[in-house]
């Protein structure tokens, strides 16, 4: 069924955004928090062809109360020559999730890919730096795999027990990983671990890389103090704020 997509669908095609119809072929849950749904791409890779990139996101359109919103999500597992790829969902209360928690095969979702890209850093960092949590996983696996020989810390924010068990694309002779606990909703102790222990890893600002992608507040908190306090330059941070706590 199409579902109007508004003001926002108005300056989305404006802004040369195409839209595609993405068919649900199965969903598994990972952890009764965290959803795995797959899809057929509606023609999406074979048109993306070589600007398929990590990180690749798509805006998807939901309905609620008569009204659209669109939530950005990233590919996961892309496969052109099947034209298939899932997306993955961290549960919690809200239109997408709703609509993740009830998909079955043959249902169908409405996207439009606009604003997605990816610089890889130049010259590569001799060890990724990533800080992250829960919704932003599938891009820093996906991340993670397009640096196969690099090593990397990551800095992950958990909130559930299960949250151990999710799929986190490590390799045990080149990735470290921190997990921090959120508490009360505050991504404060993510901000204070990150904040004693990333300078430790930065030998030179000018070649390191951090990719960055939590909660706004804490991804803007995190930005500044990259940007002015350790002194990294601004192409060897890429950060974007994921989810606003309700």
């Amino acid at each position: 069924m199409a579902v109007g997509k508004g003001w926002e669908g108005v300056v989305l095609k404006l802004m040369r955004g195409r839209d595609f119809t993405f068919t649900v072929t199965g969903a598994e849950d990972v952890t009764e928090h965290y959803r795995r749904v797959r899809l057929s791409d509606g023609g999406l890779l074979a048109e993306a062809g070589d600007s398929l990139h990590p990180t690749m996101w798509v805006r998807l359109w939901f309905q609620s109360e008569g009204k659209p919103h669109q939530r950005a999500y990233t590919l996961v597992d892309p496969d052109p020559a099947g034209g298939t790829f899932s997306l993955e969902f961290a549960l919690h209360d809200g239109v997408a999730s709703s609509w993740a928690r009830a998909a079955k095969p043959g249902d169908t979702i409405e996207a439009t890919v606009q604003g997605t890209g990816f610089t890889a850093p130049a010259p590569e960092p001799q060890r990724l730096l990533v800080i992250g949590d829960p919704a932003s996983l599938p891009a820093i696996n996906s991340l993670l795999d397009s640096f196969p020989d690099t090593p990397a810390t990551l800095w992950f924010e958990t909130q559930h027990d299960s949250d151990a068990e999710l799929p986190i694309r490590l390799d045990a002779d080149r990735h470290e990983i921190r997990r921090v606990g959120r508490g009360t909703g505050s991504g404060a102790a993510l901000v204070e671990r990150v904040k004693s222990e990333l300078p430790g890893l930065v030998t030179d600002p000018d070649s390191a890389y951090v990719w960055l992608a939590c909660d706004t507040a804490t991804t803007r908190a995190l930005t500044g103090y990259l940007r002015k306090d350790l002194g990294l330059p601004k192409q060897r941070v890429n950060s974007l704020g994921y989810w606003r706590p309700v």
